[in-house]
């Protein structure tokens, strides 16, 4: 198979590419210096060296961009943009937390090519299917190391690397296989016959006995065998027989055995290894969730501190993190704003050495990425430290930039009895901010500019996140007003009231008002008021926050505020870990649009549900989850040292209600990354389903010091599909590790 394809080596934007290019490298407006850049034969690979650096040179994949994007469209770009034109310019984006490379090209034609280039291999990458990109990872480890790049390997260079690969096995068993490969008797493999050594070596023998199962001469799955093992194993139920017959359209590589209705192992390991294959049921990755009910019955996704890269004492300031956090489907962004000396407001951590950047900036770009990822609602939490004439200023830019976007008049001018949903306000940005007076105020014309001092102090006691700052006019004196008219109307369905308790916000709260909430408030709420806190969020969106000493920017669990019911449970989405690993998990379901449906007994307006009591729902119905850990495929080495190999084991966490949360673990496999076999049964009682999810964890064992996290991947318990799974483990930033992934048989069943 020729990994490139003819067409695409043909294709005249990504011969521009593999000829190469000077193109400028763009730090900052200081730095700026020329690269030479150019597309290896792979097809895949992008290498660039600076003319100066002796052999020193760099690569990266075109699997690792996630866009590219035409213009000034990034600040770096942008802060040049008076140098070069925008038809020179252009940034290469990455997945995850990875920086962006921009870039300038010498003439308007050569940036065309390579933006045009680099999405068509982009597309091409994306509708490889599992084969090809398993082949593909395959040819690019040979091309690493393949040093004097003759196109051939020895034994003893193969050996190196399956080291890399993380590959640790008998020397006689590869010398074997690799004798078996080399059909012209050379001493070594090309890049084809090591495309074959490695089949031979990655055969699964536990995907094969699952195969011998079912198949009744060894060799093929018939369609009624196939249609048995969906029924049987994969619990597919009715659908069973039409699907087996769409996996041998699908898989079956062989024609005559498509022909026959019939599968081959190679088609059933490539349908085991497939999306449909995966532990995720396909049917909840797409939009399904019914979103016409109130904006308070849904888990919305949450940033704290948007506008930061990295911790809150030094970190950078960007819009980039905005556009970052929108991509990951994220529907409630937070903006702290600050008097700027030039009567402009500017965006930062306050009291600290953050970097700063311009309010409209933030509102333009907002403007131009918030309904990317997702059509639905996107609020904007508003941290607001500034005097009345720059909240004037603010309440300007917000009407101008964001035009009918905005939304700042109730629908169909009526005060709400409850919150409007998602559908109705699809498209719509919503202004979460303090408000002089309610909404019925509002629509009455004779309402005054004036505040009563009861109103004054309520809303001065709203709960801010950093410590009250008075309001200083640009000479220094305190002004008199705190709030500014233009910007409070504004405000419609997120009103920022402080709490007092739950009595008083069932007896005289209104569907728009909100309350935010410190984590430790919301802990000690939870743990002590548990039921009426789910109760209050049935009609009443609540807002929680990371505590202002988690000044790494590090996360809390957020999974304690969902079962609550809590909606806008804010994270530091540029801080990677187990909490926002939950958050993506939660989120992954329903077409990643950042809205999740809670649960039915979360929506109803008498529930008495608590998650410290879940055994007295009127429902109760706890389910047991049985997970036999069969196996692993390449895994990433943690330790990049020649000699090293994972010792790996797995953990299946569970996070939900407190019975809920629990761990196991498998025993540790020495000195095999590449294909370790458990058979490990792990055994979960789940009280409450609904609001579980569940994590796999894969470590590298390591007896004198912590393990080292290998790769995992966390969905909800309502998306599991029951039968043989694969599990395609992410890294730590949430980005995919292909071809790594766990291979598990899971049983769901009532609790008898």
């Amino acid at each position: 198979m020729d990994p490139e394809g003819s067409c695409i080596q043909d294709d005249p934007d990504v011969k521009v590419m593999m000829a190469g290019s000077t193109l400028r490298k763009v730090k900052s407006r200081s730095w700026k210096k020329q690269r030479h850049f150019r597309l290896l034969e792979d097809g895949l690979t992008i290498w660039y060296k600076s003319r100066w650096a002796g052999k020193g040179h760099s690569t990266f994949s075109v699997t690792e961009v996630e866009a590219v994007r035409e213009g000034h469209q990034s600040e770096v770009l942008f802060s040049v943009a008076e140098e070069f034109s925008a038809d020179l310019c252009f940034t290469l984006v990455f997945h995850g937390r990875q920086g962006n490379l921009d870039l300038v090209a010498d003439s308007p034609e050569e940036a065309r090519a390579w933006i045009q280039g680099v999405r068509k291999l982009i597309h091409k990458v994306q509708t490889m299917d599992e084969k090809e990109r398993l082949d593909q990872w395959v040819r690019d480890w040979f091309q690493k190391a393949d040093k004097n790049k003759d196109g051939k390997m020895n034994f003893k260079e193969v050996r190196k690397l399956l080291k890399m690969m993380n590959v640790d096995m008998n020397e006689e068993h590869a010398l074997y296989l690799f004798t078996m490969a080399d059909k012209s008797d050379s001493g070594s493999l090309e890049i084809e016959q090591f495309v074959h050594f490695y089949e031979m070596l990655t055969q699964r023998d536990e995907v094969w006995k699952v195969f011998q199962d079912y198949s009744g001469d060894g060799e093929k799955l018939m369609l009624e065998e196939l249609q048995n093992f969906l029924s049987t194993e994969q619990q597919e139920g009715e659908r069973s027989a039409q699907l087996a017959r769409e996996l041998i359209d699908r898989y079956e590589p062989s024609e005559s055995d498509k022909q026959q209705g019939a599968m081959s192992l190679e088609g059933f390991q490539m349908y085991l290894c497939s999306q449909e294959g995966s532990i995720f049921k396909p049917e909840r990755r797409d939009l399904h969730q019914d979103m016409s009910q109130p904006l308070s019955h849904y888990f919305i996704s949450s940033s704290h501190n948007t506008y930061l890269l990295e911790d809150q004492l030094r970190g950078q300031s960007s819009l980039e993190a905005y556009i970052q956090a929108l991509k990951r489907g994220c529907r409630c962004v937070e903006v702290d704003c600050w008097d700027g000396s030039d009567g402009e407001p500017i965006v930062y951590h306050g009291h600290t050495l953050t970097s700063k950047i311009l309010f409209r900036d933030i509102i333009s770009t907002l403007k131009e990425y918030a309904f990317k990822a997702s059509d639905f609602p996107l609020i904007l939490s508003l941290e607001n430290h500034c005097g009345v004439e720059q909240q004037t200023v603010m309440a300007r830019h917000l009407s101008q930039i964001l035009g009918d976007t905005l939304l700042t008049t109730p629908l169909e001018g009526l005060v709400p009895q409850q919150l409007p949903s998602p559908q109705e306000l699809k498209g719509k940005v919503l202004l979460k901010a303090k408000k002089i007076g309610g909404l019925e105020d509002c629509l009455d014309e004779t309402v005054t500019d004036e505040v009563s001092d009861e109103e004054e102090m309520a809303n001065d006691e709203a709960d801010t996140e950093d410590p009250p700052a008075e309001c200083l006019t640009n000479n220094g004196k305190k002004s008199t007003s705190k709030f500014s008219r233009e910007l409070s109307d504004l405000v419609v369905y997120c009103k920022s009231v402080h709490f007092h308790d739950f009595e008083r916000a069932r007896l005289h709260g209104k569907c728009y008002e909100m309350s935010s909430f410190s984590e430790s408030k919301a802990k000690r709420l939870a743990k002590d008021a548990g039921a009426d806190f789910v109760l209050h969020n049935t009609r009443q969106l609540s807002r929680i926050y990371p505590s202002g000493l988690r000044t790494d920017s590090s996360n809390y669990n957020p999974q304690e505020m969902w079962n609550v019911g809590c909606q806008i449970v804010a994270l530091n989405f540029q801080t990677a870990g187990l909490e926002m690993d939950l958050n993506d998990g939660l989120f992954r379901q329903n077409g990643c649009c950042g809205y999740v449906l809670k649960p039915e007994f979360m929506r109803d307006g008498n529930t008495q549900f608590s998650p410290e009591t879940p055994e007295e729902r009127r429902d109760y119905k706890p389910l047991r989850l049985s997970i036999q850990v069969i196996s692993g495929q390449q895994l990433p080495k943690v330790n990049q040292k020649e000699g090293s190999i994972v010792d790996p084991l797995v953990r299946v966490e569970v996070y939900g209600v407190p019975q809920d949360q629990v761990k196991e673990e498998t025993s540790h496999i020495n000195n095999n990354g590449f294909n370790p076999v458990w058979n490990e049964t792990l055994n979960f009682v789940i009280h409450t389903p609904e609001l579980a999810l569940v994590r796999f964890v894969v470590e590298d064992y390591d007896k004198a010091s912590r393990n080292d996290f290998v790769g995992q991947f966390t969905l909800p318990f309502t998306c599991i599909q029951a039968g043989y799974r694969h599990i395609h483990l992410l890294s730590k930033d949430g980005t995919s590790i292909p071809p790594a992934s766990l291979f598990v048989n899971i049983s769901i069943s009532e609790l008898t």
